[in-house]
């Protein structure tokens, strides 16, 4: 959090700086129309001309794991058609590094490969943290260190941001649940489902659903008292904490937005799914490079797009499959790979 408070603070600096030093020359306002014809009367050959540009707009791009069974080059790809359709933020819904692992050297690897991917982004990157990426203590640590806080939020144009932890559990539950996945892991690799599947790990709500916990529920009902008047809410999770009955910490959130307009993005189980609960739209995405079920013909990657307007979110899934350059390609060489499992068998979930 005081990583991107201070980066926040130089980005608001800076400005200021610039105004100080020109506040003695006049201001440049354009006389020249936004939009110019040569109709003076009559007939054109357009709908009409009320431009769909209005000052508070804003399209944010969503991506979902990309691991979990990373296959080689999805990423970047997506990072690439990021360039194309040039949003003003990208947000992440969790699993971005393989990770679990308590060896700080191989995570440090992974964190520094993802982070010189998302580089290449034009946009600022906001991460989101999933089992993959906080699974046991060290890994918390690496995360602190490098990126502060596990849960956050921001304001955008009037709308409000709230990223959640999905893994916030005790450090005794969190040692526990991290063993079993270990070893489930260590079965599962061996090319072992059923057999891993009837292990500890998988009979584990924390797998399903995962869990936030009292500290981080009341950080988040603060922020949202203090944003009594914004225009939408966004939550982004990793794991569907939404769906366990017994969660009342998550609970209270949702009550605490009983009164507000708001939307909610999670990732986990790399297939796209939707829901509408409370009257509101809960959505569950696919895969942005991750591990898929091939016999799953919702698992596939894709790209969110939300567009912000003064009628509410308008919500698009692209998939990279779909996504072409101008020469008519999928761009960084994509044309040559599989985006759905379920039409190619590419891909393992793990």
């Amino acid at each position: 959090m005081a990583r991107t408070l201070s980066l926040i603070g130089k980005l608001v600096l800076i400005p200021a700086i610039v105004v100080l030093a020109r506040c003695s020359d006049p201001p440049a306002v354009s006389s020249v129309p936004a939009f110019q014809h040569a109709f003076a009367t009559g007939a054109t050959p357009w709908s009409h001309d009320r431009f769909d540009d209005a000052e508070d707009k804003f399209t944010f791009a969503i991506f979902s794991d990309l691991n979990g069974g990373e296959r080689e080059g999805v990423f970047e790809i997506a990072v690439a058609q990021w360039s194309l359709l040039r949003p003003a933020l990208i947000i992440s819904v969790g699993d971005l590094i393989d990770g679990g692992s308590e060896d700080r050297g191989k995570l440090g690897r992974e964190w520094d490969s993802f982070d010189a991917r998302v580089l290449q982004a034009h946009a600022p990157v906001f991460y989101v943290g999933g089992n993959h990426d906080l699974t046991n203590q060290t890994m918390r640590e690496v995360w602190a260190e490098r990126y502060g806080s596990r849960y956050y939020h921001f304001v955008y144009k009037n709308v409000l941001f709230l990223v959640l932890d999905t893994e916030d559990y005790i450090d005794e539950r969190m040692r526990e649940i991290y063993l079993a996945r270990a070893a489930a892991l260590e079965v599962l690799d061996g090319d072992q489902p059923e057999r891993a599947r009837q292990m500890e790990y998988f009979q584990m709500p924390e797998r399903v659903t995962g869990e936030i916990g009292p500290d981080q529920s009341n950080y988040f009902l603060e922020v949202i008292a203090d944003h009594p008047e914004v225009r939408w809410t966004m939550l982004f999770m990793h794991k569907p904490v939404w769906q366990r009955e017994d969660e009342p910490e998550f609970s209270a959130i949702e009550s605490a937005l009983a009164d507000r307009p708001y939307t909610v993005f999670n990732g986990h189980f790399h297939r796209y799914s939707y829901t509408v609960k409370n009257g509101r739209d809960y959505i569950m995405l696919g895969t942005t490079g991750g591990g898929q079920n091939a016999g799953n013909d919702r698992s596939f990657d894709h790209l969110t797009l939300v567009t912000m307007t003064d009628d509410g979110p308008s919500i698009g899934h692209l998939k990279l499959e779909g996504i072409l350059d101008k020469t008519g390609h999928v761009p960084a060489g994509g044309d040559s790979l599989c985006f759905q499992a379920s039409r190619c068998g590419a891909g393992t979930l793990r």
